[in-house]
């Protein structure tokens, strides 16, 4: 894996650059590479509840503690989910990101989770953010995204709506104190 790749990292929207549905986003990037980027954002829980969302699937979910939200991971494949987990158990369709981080898209970790037997820390998306090749690295140099190394404790133990700051502090900066005009020199 090159340096030059952001696996692993929070992309932390820009104010007054990144619009629409990504404004004050912080997206984890699961991959990144010369074709393209694919991340998760963190900080969009929607109105779905996981246990609703089991029940609807079919899938049991009395083992199920805190349902909490299911959030917007991204405008693309809005209708599939994703699992952001510690790396435990073994699922049919995980990518390991890191020692520390995973992704899963198969039913089995929801059938888990729903049991009881999950992960202890994960957070559900439906859908997924992407960009092509090249794209990522022209969107950051138009100052639309930060970019800073992930930090778990901001996925799972900081509430949604405080994400977007603490990762922005991660960089060092005030929140308050950032602007979408910012210049290259």
């Amino acid at each position: 894996m090159s340096s030059s790749y952001l696996n692993s990292q929070f992309l932390v929207a820009m104010p007054n650059v990144v619009a629409g549905d990504f404004d004050h986003t912080v997206t984890f990037l699961c991959e990144h590479n010369d074709d393209g980027a694919m991340g998760l954002v963190i900080n969009r829980p929607t109105d779905l509840d996981l246990g609703d969302m089991l029940g609807h699937m079919g899938i049991d979910h009395d083992g199920l503690s805190e349902p909490g939200p299911v959030f917007w991971g991204g405008p693309v494949q809005p209708e599939r989910g994703f699992v952001l987990h510690r790396p435990s158990g073994d699922w049919e369709a995980t990518l390991t990101i890191d020692n520390v981080i995973s992704v899963t898209t198969s039913k089995d970790i929801l059938e888990a989770i729903g049991q009881g037997r999950g992960p202890e820390e994960y957070l559900v998306t439906l859908g997924y953010a992407g960009w092509g090749g090249g794209q990522l690295e022209q969107e950051i140099l138009h100052n639309s995204w930060l970019n800073t190394p992930a930090d778990t404790a901001i996925i799972f133990g900081t509430p949604a709506t405080d994400r977007w700051s603490a990762a922005a502090r991660l960089l060092g900066v005030d929140p308050a104190l950032l602007s979408g005009h910012a210049g290259h020199a």
